[in-house]
């Protein structure tokens, strides 16, 4: 599940809600209609309950009309839950905390939609009242003060006041707020202090509030509900999930703020775990080799798994590959009802996870069969009620998502759903079906501006506005956020690719910090991929798993050349080793794809392209390397497509087969 929601518990007996919970159920049951008239979502679940037993709490009786109506309501749900793909192994409180959680969002959904297709008829006025709500918010900050965002009436005075800004003009700011002082940047205390990803250098501590969670449930997570749900109706389903996401190193400010990611989290999600397939002890363990190895074996014990959740398709393919690594181990834990006692967990931990656990030698013989098939395909056998794989697969995740589609997941939907940044949501994909990632921009979740591509490097840049960009041309992006950002330069680059209505559709092209660039010849990594793949079928029987790129200034002594060059390192499956004219190939197609390169190559200027193969498993243990540097979690990690630091080549070249 995408969402967050205060859920029914999943024990024998359901509580009431709290006051605050019933007022909320109240307002919506005016709203929201199940089936039987007039009766609202209250009458409902309180029916179920009262019919189950559920109740721990003396009620009134309920007048006889509500009576016979909510038996009625009662009926026609329990039969609408009845005919839907359920989980194995649900409780009565599970199944009803899922299916109204499900309508919920779907009513969420659905108004979000309307709100939105209405605003992109007139992004101008959407955007604008979206930037003087921010200003006004923070008008006695000491940083609104300082550009008199009180007196801003237009988004004209706005972008004469203020200029373009990148990290560096917020860094002390925000050192002032994790050190405690109170409105400098945002006038309420941020709820984290978050950690971006580090992919086109040393990670930032940005500021994130209630505003931008709320954002991204409502204007994206409601959204792209509503979107999979026409797109795939099985995905109403009550299936369990399995979502792949881990408990992040979290460390303190000296005012006592979090620091790291601000992505959703087992404690963040924790009213929500039930739905999913790994139990909540799992997310004690702090290791993620253990978690995954916790998640993949409760998922394969769950025949009827409905969906594949991650924040990236990296963590699936990835939780692939342990997959098949760890067959034998997983089967024999099912067969003989146990955990692993390989696993590093805290006696209580094993306890609770043990209890959890009966032997199933036929779930483990079918396993087994599924197995000897191969693993291509594999999610379909093992799954085969499998309806979704929900992962963001656009930038630098494509490989890991056609790898996917082509082995482990075969005929296995895929949908993207979200363009979002530690800065907060950007855009949605309203299209799954698609094929190419594309991304309507969100008009009311940041204020937006657009530098052309052909103005990057200018020292005061003009920007455009939505309703002023050009189909088909690239832009950064330059954004005020609910969280203390003022046109600042996210370094993301897009390419207006449509319209929906009046709002631009975007693709996400590249980082402008994972860009090669030895003589100016600015290869971007969009580029560079479709390159390598467009050389892949001159490889017989290679298939790319991973790579990365680095420009020879950083290798020093191992750059092994006088003239400037790249240095690619590539995890292929396949085949062992390439020729040198084999190896040339990837640089002659890359000339082919880029003028500008091409002239250098031929000037001298730029000396040919370096290709090192390196070992099975390489690129993962590139990733802990990463992360640890970065203190980046499993959860927000994305691979660097260009690497920056001669450590991480010194690394790669020590895993070098050839």
């Amino acid at each position: 599940m995408l969402f967050f929601t205060r859920s029914i518990p999943t024990q024998t007996r359901l509580q009431l809600p709290q006051s605050t919970t019933m007022q909320m159920m109240e307002k919506l049951s005016s709203k929201v209609i199940f089936y039987s008239g007039t009766l609202g979502i209250l009458a409902v679940i309180v029916a179920v309950a009262q019919c189950f037993g559920l109740l721990s709490v003396m009620v009134r009786p309920l007048p006889t009309t509500l009576g016979v109506l909510s038996l009625g309501g009662m009926a026609l749900i329990w039969r609408d839950i009845r005919w839907r793909v359920k989980g194995e192994n649900r409780t009565v409180g599970g199944l009803l905390s899922q299916y109204f959680a499900v309508k919920l969002v779907g009513f969420l959904g659905k108004r979000q939609r309307a709100k939105l297709e209405n605003d992109t008829q007139d992004i101008r006025r959407a955007q604008e009242e979206t930037l003087l709500k921010r200003l006004q918010k923070n008008a006695n900050t000491l940083y609104g003060k300082q550009y008199d965002f009180g007196s801003i009436k237009d988004c004209e005075v706005f972008r004469q006041r203020h200029p373009v800004t990148g990290y560096s003009h917020y860094r002390e700011l925000v050192k002032r707020v994790a050190a405690g002082e109170e409105s400098v940047l945002i006038a309420e205390r941020p709820l984290i202090l978050a950690m971006t990803s580090g992919t086109s250098g040393q990670s930032s501590m940005l500021l994130s509030t209630k505003d931008t969670n709320t954002e991204f449930f409502l204007q994206g997570v409601c959204v792209c509900l509503d979107a999979m749900r026409r797109a795939f109706p099985a995905s109403e389903s009550l299936q369990r999930t399995l979502k792949l996401f881990y408990v992040p190193t979290l460390r303190t400010s000296e005012a006592g703020i979090p620091i790291g990611p601000n992505s959703s989290t087992p404690a963040s999600s924790r009213h929500m775990l039930h739905l999913y397939t790994t139990p909540e002890p799992a997310f004690r363990v702090p290791s993620e080799r253990d978690t995954l190895y916790l998640h993949l074996l409760f998922a394969l014990k769950d025949r009827s798994l409905g969906t594949l959740e991650s924040n990236f398709a990296s963590t699936v393919f990835y939780a692939f590959r342990a997959l098949q690594e760890r067959w034998e181990e997983l089967l024999t834990d099912i067969e003989l009802g146990r955990v692993n006692p390989d696993l590093q967990l805290e006696p209580d931990v094993r306890a609770a996870l043990e209890k959890l656990m009966a032997a199933d030698p036929g779930r483990a013989g079918e396993l087994r069969a599924h197995g000897e098939g191969g693993f291509e395909g594999i999610a379909r056998r093992v799954w085969p009620q499998l309806n979704l794989v929900l992962a963001v697969d656009s930038g630098s995740n494509q490989i890991y998502g056609e790898m996917l589609r082509q082995h482990y997941c075969k005929g296995v939907p895929f949908y993207s759903p979200f363009y979002a940044a530690t800065e907060g949501l950007i855009g949605v994909n309203l299209w799954p079906e698609q094929e190419r990632r594309q991304y309507l921009l969100c008009p009311r979740s940041m204020f937006c501006e657009f530098l052309p591509e052909t103005s990057l490097d200018e020292e005061e840049p003009h920007t455009l506005l939505m309703d002023q960009v050009q189909e088909g041309k690239n832009y950064e992006l330059v954004i005020t956020n609910a969280s203390g950002l003022f046109r600042y330069r996210v370094g993301d680059i897009i390419k207006v690719v449509g319209f929906h209505n009046k709002c631009p559709v975007v693709e996400f092209q590249y980082r402008r910090g994972q860009m090669l660039n030895v003589r100016g010849e600015k290869v971007s990594e969009a580029l560079f991929l479709e390159t390598l793949q467009r050389t892949l079928p001159l490889w017989p029987g290679a298939k790319l798993v991973d790579y990365c790129c680095a420009e020879s200034g950083i290798l020093g002594e191992s750059s092994g050349g006088a003239q400037p060059h790249y240095q690619v390192f590539l995890e292929l499956k396949g085949v062992r080793d390439l020729s040198e004219e084999q190896r040339y190939k990837l640089d002659h197609c890359l000339q082919e794809e880029s003028a500008v390169y091409k002239s250098f190559r031929l000037k001298g200027s730029i000396g040919p392209m370096r290709v090192q193969l390196v070992r099975e498993g390489a690129f993962q243990e590139l990733k802990g390397q990463m992360m640890s540097y970065s203190n980046t979690s499993p959860n927000t990690f994305k691979m660097h497509r260009v690497i920056r630091r001669k450590e991480y080549a010194d690394f790669l070249f020590g895993k070098t087969i050839s």
